[in-house]
């Protein structure tokens, strides 16, 4: 192999490291992204359903895009968090 040739391998090489590195630096952000969109809407979900048995009990919490996003991102502490933030206002 001369050195010419090293240096096309190389740069081939190179080339399709960098590919590899912005297509993970522009993918990774919306992989996060789409785990917080499911995330909140199953948290609406969740809201919906506790909504309908909350007719029982008389306690309703609003089905909005902060609340879901706040259940989406924190979870069963953020539905505990909303519940409490409701039942003390």
């Amino acid at each position: 192999m001369t050195g010419a040739d090293l240096g096309i391998v190389l740069t081939y090489t190179a080339g399709i490291m960098l590919i590899f590195m912005i297509s993970w630096i522009f993918f990774k952000p919306l992989k996060f992204m789409g785990k917080i969109l499911l995330n909140s809407l199953i948290g609406a979900l969740a809201l919906i359903i506790f909504n309908f048995f909350g007719q029982y009990t008389g306690v309703y919490i609003g089905v909005n895009e902060f609340t879901a996003l706040i259940i989406g991102v924190l979870g069963i502490p953020g539905f505990i968090a909303l519940l409490l933030v409701k039942l003390l206002i």
